[in-house]
């Protein structure tokens, strides 16, 4: 749901800013052009939509995981990124030891987990 919002917020940025180009394109009367500080302002207002749209979420995000990695602990059940399901047997400052439902342990990179699932 949140990609179709971003690439309609992107679809229009990129219509505004054609518009503001093409528009700037065309002779304004019988001054004979000059500066048109407008350009500057949807600039302005482009790179302030994709702050907000791109980048501000993806710190966010980051932070968030950072959070999650930090607060791990012997016995908290996790998911890895490869969808591995599993609890924490043993922690070390770059990896992580899960035990999984086979009863199978697997070395991990801490960075790895990217759920805390609750018991």
């Amino acid at each position: 749901m949140e990609k179709t919002k971003i690439l309609k917020l992107g679809l229009i940025g990129g219509l505004l800013t054609s518009i503001v180009f093409i528009g700037g394109c065309i002779p304004a009367g019988e001054e004979g052009g000059g500066f048109d500080p407008t350009i500057i302002i949807f600039l302005v207002l482009i790179f302030g939509l994709m702050y907000f749209v791109m980048i501000r979420p993806q710190r966010k995000r980051q932070k968030e995981h950072q959070q999650l990695i930090e607060e791990l602990k012997r016995g908290d059940r996790v998911v890895i990124a490869g969808g591995i399901y599993g609890a924490i047997e043993s922690i070390s400052d770059d990896s992580v030891v899960i035990k999984v439902e086979s009863g199978a342990t697997m070395r991990v990179a801490k960075g790895s987990v990217t759920l805390k699932r609750e018991r």
